[in-house]
Formats: C-alpha cells, structure tokens, sequence
C-alpha cells in the first residue's frame, strides 16, 4: 500500500478518534443535575426513595456500619462516655447523663438509641422526637406543639421510621427543606425565612436544624433553641441568666446544690463561627461530599468524619497529602480533649469544694452563691464543648478559648467556697 495513503489513513482515524473525545468531553459530559423522581408525599421509608436514587441510598445505608473514628474522638461505636470521663459522674450527679452517656450511631440507629437509652422515663416528654423520626412532618401537622408534652411512649407508635431523607428533602422536589419545627422558628427570630434560603446555605441548615443546643420551655415542653442574643457559649449563657419562660436550668446537681445547665450537642453554634463557615463551606461539603460513580455525580449520603472520605472532603481545598491531613486534625482534636479534660476534673473538685463548705457550721451567704455561680459557668462552658461532636474541630480557637476560660471558673468556684467558710489558714 502507498505510504501516502497509509499516512492520510492514520491521520483520519486520528482526527475522528479527536473528534469524538471532544464531543464526549464538551458536549455529552455527564450530567451533574439528579434526574428528579418524585417521592409520594407523607412516605418516610428510605427503601423507597432509594427505589429512585440507588447512589444515595447505598451510601445512605453505610450509616449502618459501626466504626471507631479515625481521628479516635467520635466515631459511631456505642460505649459510655463516663468509661473515658469519670468526672461525668460527678458533674452530671442527679441528671440522668450520669447513669447513661452513649455515643450516639448513625441516623438509622436514632429511634433505637432512644428507645434504648437509660435516660428514657415513663417521664420524658415526647418533645425528644423532635430530632429522632422522620415522621415529625406528621405528627407537627396533627398536633402542633402540643406533641412535645405528650408521654414519649405514646409518640413511638406513630414515629415508625428514623432520621432519613423526608427531614431534608422535599419529595416531590427533592429540593432540601427544614423539617424541624424549633429551627424555623428560632431562625425566623433571627430575620431568616428558612423556605427561601439559598440551596448553598440550606446545606447546612438541614444538619443545623438538629445538631444544635435547645431546652424545653417549662410547662410545654416547647423546643427552644436560645440565639436571642447570638451563637457564642457566653451570649447563650446570658440568655440563659435571664430565666426565660421560668427556665433556670436542666436539673440541682445534689452536691453542690447548684442549678445546672446541660448542652445539647451544638455543633451548628460552634461551626457558625469557625473558618469553613466564614468562608462558606456547608456541612454537607464535608460530611457529605459529592462523588462519581459510572459517570454520576452524587452526595454522598454516608454521613461521618470526612477523614473517612479525605480525598473528596479535603483535598479539593487542602492539597496536603491524606496522612498530614489526619495527623494535622488528630493534633487538634488531641490538644482540645487534653484541656476537655482537665476542665472536667476542676469543676468535679469545684463540686465537692462547694459541698464541703455547705456542711460548715458558719457560712458566708455572698461567697457560696459566687461559688456557684462560677461553677455553673465554668460547668456549661466544658459541656458546650464536651457535648459537640467534633472535639474542637469545628472551631478550634473558641473551644480552646472557653475550655481555658472554664478551667479558671473552676478554680474560682473552689477559691469562693473556701472562703464562704471563713478565711483560709
């Protein structure tokens, strides 16, 4: 065969091969946007919707999976925090964390946790549902806040499904959507219309809407979270003081006799004012990062560390090698558990300090309230960052701030209960 013609046939098998990467590459790419298959409103079985969306589901479904965190602080093993923590036993004394402090799993395992829990009476009101089933559209359709103040045990007959697509997404849509009640509102407080919020933002509403600090109002049992006068663990603490509702606090720790408050897990609080906030970056772009498979981009809906998922969580941002990475948050998350810790233990002896002087024979009035008032501080303070779920991670600079701050509240609640008792030798 002629060479010439062999040159323009390998040229033309070049020039088509060219051709149809490039129209594969600028005009077939894959599709980024989900092909949208309406739910059925009112169904709240995850199987089902992931009938429609098997990559979402199939991650969905490694929730299920138990395993430690990579870091070693958080993870989704169920043990006793108090086996880590003794101090827990004495700060929580009279509050039912102190009979039961579990790591909490994975969504799926949200209505089993409760059921399961020690802390769960014949007492507790169904105000804890809240943020445990995805039937809360529901039950807040039906019976408004009302719900909160019923028996919990009657509300497990009607929550049949646990957290799962319905409390962030819209069915028909798929759009993401806020399904706690008590989050809207607090938000709408603050001048935020929740149902208008941009797609960016509701990334990390839906994961605000219940990772975040609340109490129950007294005599309805109402969820409220307290942002009346902002975010940080001190403007909650002033907003706190000012007794709202008749709230004064969770529960009289006996030794000490000190109204105590406890924190819920306020992650949306803490990250609020950390780096990834300021500068954007949802939750879900961690937590719940996309990925491709066979040319489909999805969310992950496999919600855990991102040093779990480094690559697609991380390093789109952070170009350092996976490994730094992981040492880089251990270090941290290491430091704010050292000073955790140690806040811990003081406010524990600050307890017994307080007790001690109450047994004395003559007592200074003025110095024991002190006393208390530093330890109950200095106790909220060590709570907001010990009930957050990510050991600092979130925001390191504030929870080494308030850990420290708590540290010297402790000292003081044991200096002013020395002194309620006469002058120290």
């Amino acid at each position: 065969m002629n060479k010439k013609i062999v040159f323009v046939f390998v040229i033309g098998i070049i020039f088509v091969f060219a051709a149809l990467v490039m129209v594969r590459s600028f005009f077939l790419k894959p599709s980024d946007a989900a092909h949208v298959a309406a739910i059925p409103e009112g169904e709240y079985d995850p199987a089902v919707w992931g009938r429609r969306y098997s990559l979402q589901y199939a991650s969905f479904q490694k929730n299920l999976e138990m395993s430690a965190s990579p870091t070693d602080f958080g993870g989704s093993v169920k043990f006793q925090h108090s086996l880590r923590q003794s101090e827990i036993l004495t700060n929580f004394k009279g509050n039912a964390f102190s009979k039961d402090y579990t790591e909490d799993r994975g969504h799926p395992y949200s209505l089993t946790d409760l059921k399961e829990s020690k802390r769960v009476t014949p007492q507790t009101p169904g105000a804890c549902m809240t943020c445990k089933t995805a039937n809360i559209p529901d039950i807040f359709k039906e019976l408004g806040w009302s719900y909160a103040n019923k028996p919990l045990a009657e509300l497990f007959a009607e929550s049949k499904h646990a957290i799962g697509c319905a409390n962030c997404h819209n069915p028909l849509t798929m759009e993401l959507r806020v399904t706690n009640p008590a989050f809207v509102e607090a938000m709408a407080k603050r001048g935020i219309d929740v149902t208008k919020a941009p797609r960016e933002e509701m990334r990390t509403y839906v994961c605000g809407q219940c990772h975040a600090e609340y109490y129950f109002e007294p005599g309805t049992s109402r969820v409220i979270m307290p942002w009346d006068k902002g975010f940080h663990p001190e403007q909650i603490y002033a907003y706190y003081s000012t007794k709202p509702g008749g709230f004064e606090g969770d529960w009289v720790q006996p030794d000490s006799q000190a109204i105590m408050l406890k924190a819920q897990h306020p992650d949306f609080e803490v990250y609020s004012a950390g780096t990834h906030a300021r500068l954007g970056i949802s939750c879900a772009d961690c937590h719940m990062p996309y990925m491709r498979e066979a040319g489909r981009k999805y969310s992950s809906h496999r919600v855990t560390s991102p040093m779990k998922t480094t690559d697609a969580s991380c390093r789109r941002c952070h170009p350092e090698d996976a490994k730094m990475l992981l040492e880089r948050v251990r270090a941290g998350q290491k430091n704010v558990w050292e000073l955790q810790h140690i806040a811990g233990t003081r406010i524990s002896k600050a307890h017994e300090a307080i007790s001690r002087a109450i047994t004395s024979k003559t007592i200074n009035k003025e110095d024991l309230d002190k006393a208390r008032e530093h330890l109950r501080r200095a106790q909220w303070y060590w709570d907001f960052v010990a009930a957050e779920n990510s050991m600092g991670f979130h925001n390191p600079a504030l929870c080494l701030n308030i850990l420290g701050q708590s540290i010297d509240l402790a000292h003081r609640a044991a200096e002013s209960a020395a002194l309620a008792t006469g002058p120290v030798p």
